[in-house]
């Protein structure tokens, strides 16, 4: 498999070239366009429970379309929904993701909902994706994606956390000197140990409350 991820890091489209007997699995959205002898099937990979697990807990797709190359010169794009980077990472056993940050991978890598309510949220949520397996795997996010070498703490404002790997330790707590929209406590995703984090460069909700002042509302007259 040959690929190539274009137009980075703003609008990053992932453009993979496929031989024969070749296969990519993606988000059952993420299909921009494809050409050549590409054989196409869609399931939930792992059955029903796993595929709503995925699509109500760690917002991604209920169904997974698998590509599988019959024959050399097959081609596909895939684009994420949001309008930021795209990033290829040779997965070795186990990596955590936020929140529909799950772009493609190869057939060895899998997908699953972590639940992590004993030590607190995740993009003020109670789940996290965890991928697990060998391959290749491609991930995404809002705005540009930055690797982190961490050797001992670092903290990331929790709209801003895009993977880390499982050698750090990691808790959420509250700012409470720092407050954000509508005067909530802001945040904070503390990682400690030795590992690397993915950070993005802008956070959907941070655009949202930009722009909430701004939304059309309904005159009273």
């Amino acid at each position: 498999m040959q690929y190539t991820i274009e137009a980075k890091p703003s609008y990053s489209l992932l453009d993979v070239r496929l031989d024969a007997g070749e296969t990519i699995v993606s988000e059952s959205g993420a299909m921009a366009w494809m050409e050549g002898p590409l054989d196409v099937k869609t399931s939930t990979r792992g059955g029903v429970l796993k595929g709503l697990k995925r699509k109500f807990l760690s917002g991604e797709s209920f169904f997974q379309n698998t590509y599988t190359a019959t024959g050399d010169g097959a081609r596909i794009a895939l684009a994420p929904g949001a309008a930021g980077d795209v990033v290829a990472h040779q997965l070795e056993g186990d990596l955590f993701l936020q929140r529909g940050a799950y772009l493609a991978s190869e057939q060895g890598v899998s997908c699953d909902t972590k639940f992590d309510g004993l030590r607190g949220f995740f993009n003020e949520g109670l789940f996290i994706l965890r991928t697990t397996g060998t391959g290749l795997m491609f991930f995404t996010a809002y705005g540009d994606i930055q690797e982190v070498e961490v050797d001992g703490e670092y903290i990331v404002d929790n709209g801003y956390a895009v993977a880390w790997e499982p050698s750090l330790e990691y808790r959420l707590t509250r700012a409470r000197k720092i407050r954000s929209f509508l005067f909530g406590d802001q945040l904070l995703l503390r990682f400690s140990g030795r590992g690397k984090v993915w950070i993005q460069s802008r956070s959907a909700q941070s655009l949202a409350n930009w722009v909430h002042p701004f939304r059309a509302v309904e005159s009273s007259n």
